[in-house]
């Protein structure tokens, strides 16, 4: 194993420098608000001088950044020795990190617009151990023939101690002097080849579900939010009340060119958000390498995320309203561990899969677990618990528009049996179900929510009843598992007390498998 220490590419010191930019952009508007946004460069100006003072300040740090992004990159090395990754970097004070290969769990790469270019990659090294949405090291620019040399050491590393551990057995050797007998035994045997790797394809997106996917996302009303949001900032600017009279005057025209004119905002807005969808999703593939997952995505930034498949606590399908009428659902996986950058908190396996198409490679993956499992309903006298709260803010909500905004604002009671429909929604959806040693979960707030999750994945439960639910005698519990660097809770609301009792029952560590089947037939 070479000990041969590598530098970064040249670009990272450009990377590092934009990213001290965004720590730059709060002082620099600091500085020219302090200022009064009023900066005259002419020579004859009395105030020149004092005019040039927040430039040179800005120029300074500028230059301070630049000059840091440099140093970082040329006190950034990697070298690999005695089975580790080995990284020295700092600033100002020199630190050092060693990562046995054995402890690497995966290796993501991203290609962003200053990598693409170059052919070079940015390397994200996870463990069992990466949490607070950090990587255990970042490779910032490497290139990709650099990426694979630490995935081959990695693979080596790790053949090299599952041979270990097979000599150990095998000779009765101590773990420790593994390493002075596998040498020995080369030479006169053959040991355990390396193990094979099998590669399929699980999932792919097609143009078609971009489409879709672009069409029945938030993408459109995100679109819409930033327009106002920009209008909003500009409010004594925009002459609003000559284009409301402009706008009057138009609808008098015709309806149907008032028709056209929205329906040309819209279709500009779902094509902002078509855009947007196939920067973030476009050659969306995911591929199974034994015993991980792999997912690539990207148009412009290309990324690349490894899952150990036994780091999933849980399986999510989430199916929006207008996407249920048309079969399709999306499919979000809940992982143990590792770094949560960017937006990355929650990993989706497949953006936008006709429902039934998706219970196939599910099947495959997690063969344990049945995906038709049969619910179990909340009882009718629980009906008004999904939706008390919702009236009391409602109401809240009417008297202050009515009382502000009167008499148009009486349309706000609107709100109210809105609010109700959706908690009668949200009551015929909810539901649960206990199988052996799995635990599903269905809610809805908007959207429809499957939750699949095994017992010895489940952190915690907790039962809760509040004293009217207790008169009721209605409960509900807690579940959490673990996801990124914290975690995924979600709640059997509003239940028969004593199908929770039984469910707490069901959880407890020392219940055998004898007592859970008793317990699913109870459930």
């Amino acid at each position: 194993m070479s000990d041969t220490k590598s530098r970064l590419h040249p670009i990272s010191a450009i990377i590092n420098f934009i990213k001290g930019l965004k720590d730059l952009i709060f002082p620099f508007v600091l500085i020219f608000v302090s200022n009064g946004l009023k900066i005259n460069l002419n020579p004859n100006n009395e105030e020149f001088w004092e005019d040039l003072v927040p430039l040179a300040i800005v120029a300074f740090l500028l230059i301070l950044n630049l000059i840091g992004g440099i140093v970082k990159w040329r006190r950034f090395v990697y070298w690999f020795e005695e089975g580790e990754l080995r990284v020295e970097y700092g600033l100002f004070v020199k630190k050092k990190r060693y990562i046995p290969f054995e402890r690497i769990q995966s290796l993501n790469y991203k290609e962003g617009i200053f990598h693409r270019p170059f052919g070079l990659v940015k390397v994200s090294v996870e463990t069992a151990g990466s949490n607070n949405g950090k990587a255990e090291a970042e490779l910032t620019a490497i290139t990709r023939k650099a990426a694979d040399t630490i995935e081959l050491e990695m693979k080596r590393a790790k053949k090299e101690k599952r041979q270990g551990k097979q000599v150990a057995a095998q000779y009765e050797v101590d773990q420790e002097n593994v390493s002075e007998v596998v040498p020995v035994l080369n030479q006169y045997e053959q040991l355990p080849e390396e193990e094979v790797v099998h590669k399929e394809i699980v999932h792919r997106m097609s143009i078609k579900d971009l489409l879709i996917l672009a069409t029945t996302s938030g993408g459109v009303g995100v679109v819409f939010s930033g327009v106002a949001a920009f209008a909003s900032q500009f409010g004594n600017i925009i002459p609003y009340d000559y284009l409301y009279d402009e706008f009057r005057a138009f609808v008098k025209i015709g309806i149907l060119l008032v028709v056209l004119g929205i329906f040309l905002v819209l279709l500009i807005a779902w094509g902002l958000s078509l855009i947007l969808t196939l920067f973030n999703y476009y050659d969306f593939i995911v591929e199974r390498e034994n015993d991980k997952l792999i997912i690539t995505r990207g148009l412009i930034e290309k990324k690349r995320i490894t899952i150990p498949i036994n780091r999933i606590q849980g399986i999510k399908i989430v199916e929006n309203p207008l996407r249920q009428m048309f079969g399709y659902a999306t499919v979000v996986v809940e992982s143990a561990g590792g770094s949560t950058q960017d937006d990355e908190r929650k990993i989706v396996l497949m953006p936008l899969v006709k429902k039934l198409h998706a219970m196939g490679p599910l099947q495959q993956l997690f063969p344990d677990i049945n995906w038709q499992p049969t619910l179990k309903n909340s009882p009718k006298r629980a009906r008004p618990y999904y939706y008390r709260i919702e009236i009391l803010w409602s109401l809240l909500i009417v008297a202050l528009v009515s009382y502000f905004f009167f008499p148009f604002g009486l349309l706000s009671f609107f709100i109210v049996p809105l609010a109700i429909l959706n908690g009668i929604w949200q009551h015929k959806t909810a539901g649960y179900a206990v199988e052996g040693n799995q635990f599903t979960i269905v809610y809805r707030t908007f959207s429809k929510v499957t939750v699949f999750m095994e017992k010895k994945r489940i952190q915690q439960m907790s039962l809760k009843q509040t004293y009217f639910r207790k008169r009721k005698g209605i409960a509900s519990i807690g579940a959490t598992i673990i996801s990124g660097s914290a975690g995924f809770a979600t709640t059997v609301a509003h239940f028969e007390k004593t199908d929770m009792d039984r469910l707490m029952e069901w959880y407890k560590p020392n219940v055998k498998s004898t007592h859970d089947e008793k317990q699913v037939n109870e459930l």
